[in-house]
This record gives C-alpha cells, structure tokens and sequence, in this order.
C-alpha cells in the first residue's frame, strides 16, 4: 500500500536525492511538495524544487512556505550547497509557479480533505510544521506521523551539539515535539553514517538522466567526499518510510534547547529515562549501512 505524504524541504543537493526517492520508491505516494527556508534562502529552495520536479516532469502541487525562522535570522548552509543550493547542474527554464496559498494552510488544506491520514516528511527546519501546528491544530486528527531528518542523540554538525535542521529554528522543533504527533526522528546518529561509497557515485553518469544530474550536484556537496564517500542525511527519512526494518528505533523523552548560549538547537535525547519523561519521538539510533546502499541503488534505477 502506498502512503500518502507531504514532503517539506529546503532543497539542498541531498534533498534532491530525498525527492527524487519521493517520487519513485514503489512505497510513496508524493501529494505535495512544500517549501521553507533552511540550506539556502526561501526564494532559492522554491526555485530549487521547481528546478526537480521540471527536471521529472512530476505533476506535484508545491507551495512555498516560511522565509524566516519563527524568531530568528536565517543562516543558511550555502558552504555545503553552494550558494544556488543545487550547483553544479544547469536546469532548464520553465513555467512552473508554486501556488498562490502559502505551505501551512495548503498543508491544513490538504489534511482536511484528505479520505486516510497523511505523513508529513520533514527533512529542513520545522518551521512550516509549527505554523501549521499553531494555527490549525484542528487538522492535527489526519497527520498519521511525522518522519524527520532532524536533530541528533549526541553531537552536532552545526555547532557542537546541535544539528542543522533544529538549530535553524529550535522554536520551532520545540512546538512540534511538543505537539503530541507521533514522531519518528532520523538525526545524525544514523544520517552520518547512510553513506554513498566513491565506487558507486563513480556509477551515476551511466545510470539514468537522474543519475547524471545527480552525479553533476554530488561533485558540489561538501558532506563528505566523492573520493571518500557522501553522507545522504535527508534520503535517511524516505528511506525509513520505505524501509523501516533497516532502522533500529527507540522510544525516548526529547527536548530542544531553546535558550543556551551555546546549546540552542541540541536535541536533548533521554535514552536511559533519567528525566522520567514520558516518550515523545521514535528516534533511531542505528542503520543498516549496507541495505541502506542497496535500497538508494534499487531506486534510483527506478527514476527516468
């Protein structure tokens, strides 16, 4: 049975990879693309999105979401995706628009009419969800789960405890692990280590169309290496939708630091229960590298 989904996203070289799963793994069934500001500006990740879906020719509705944080300056992550957000591919002009009804209330939109709950895929910073959340908690009734590329059990990738996507907003992140949705949270304890090896990068060009574009953006990605490997943080949430059995879970207390100098953003992941907190969030701790590869190389060959 395919599940339906919304995909919230900052595109991002490895949210195109994320997108691309999205649209071609036999599991998912893609209803709407939304956008928000995170790896680079709003304006460019709507651009970027567009950019993909023309380059698959999917019929996908796609709504432009939050420019800023909820109460904070964007810093954006161009050192990692160059400062158009896909460099290194040269896109074809096209048409495409997103719609006119900003992302938090095509999502409610959506929910509501919906017949079966939806999954939300977040793999950007929260902040659509939490606007969403705030103003329509009404529609909260048909949000199966939240799967997420987010935060992390131990250290950080954007300051030394916290991960990108929750450092960008964190009150945002706050809000929605607070929100009583079902959680599932793939952070970096196992997106650091869903790995793509040279050997099989060095394959793309030979592929498919998606492969060559693919190949074009990975020679830009600075999250790793072409000759070393390239961490797929965000393809880890499609991934899980797809293929859970590769994922080990577990139930936990989860917090975000919303005021420490040093800490806002960290993911305070309660593994053992010392705060006695009830469980709020799914949060996987270990990956099956190896049937990760497989899974990223069956689809793959399923994309044009």
């Amino acid at each position: 049975m395919r599940l339906p989904m919304i995909l919230d996203t900052d595109p991002g070289i490895d949210d195109a990879v994320a997108l691309a799963a999205a649209l071609f793994a036999p599991q998912c069934d893609l209803k709407l693309i939304t956008t928000v500001a995170g790896n680079v500006s709003l304006e460019k990740t709507t651009r970027n999105a567009l950019q993909l879906l023309n380059f698959w020719n999917a019929d996908i509705p796609l709504a432009q979401g939050a420019a800023t944080p909820l109460l904070r300056p964007l810093d954006s992550a161009t050192e990692v995706h160059g400062e158009s957000g896909l460099d290194g591919y040269d896109f074809v002009e096209h048409q495409r628009q997103p719609l006119a009804i900003p992302a938090f209330q095509t999502i409610r939109d959506l929910l509501l009419a919906s017949p079966e709950p939806v999954t939300l895929v977040t793999i950007g910073p929260l902040t659509n969800i939490a606007l969403l959340l705030t103003h329509y908690p009404e529609c909260q009734f048909n949000i199966r789960r939240l799967v997420m590329m987010g935060g992390s059990a131990g250290r950080g990738n954007f300051t030394p405890n916290a991960e990108f996507n929750i450092a960008i907003d964190p009150e945002a992140a706050a809000r929605v692990f607070h929100s009583g949705l079902e959680i599932v949270m793939c952070g970096l304890d196992v997106t650091n280590r869903a790995t793509l090896t040279p050997e099989y990068l060095a394959t793309l060009p030979t592929l498919n169309r998606t492969g060559k574009m693919l190949h074009a953006l990975f020679s830009h990605y600075r999250s790793g290496s072409m000759t070393t490997g390239l961490r797929m943080h965000d393809l880890c949430a499609i991934a899980w939708l797809a293929r859970p059995e590769l994922f080990t879970l577990k139930s936990c207390f989860v917090a975000v630091e919303t005021q420490g100098q040093f800490t806002a953003g960290t993911t305070v992941v309660d593994i053992d229960g010392k705060l006695g907190l009830a469980p709020n969030a799914q949060v996987a701790l270990d990956i099956d590298v190896d049937g990760f590869r497989h899974w990223v190389e069956e689809v793959l060959a399923l994309a044009p």
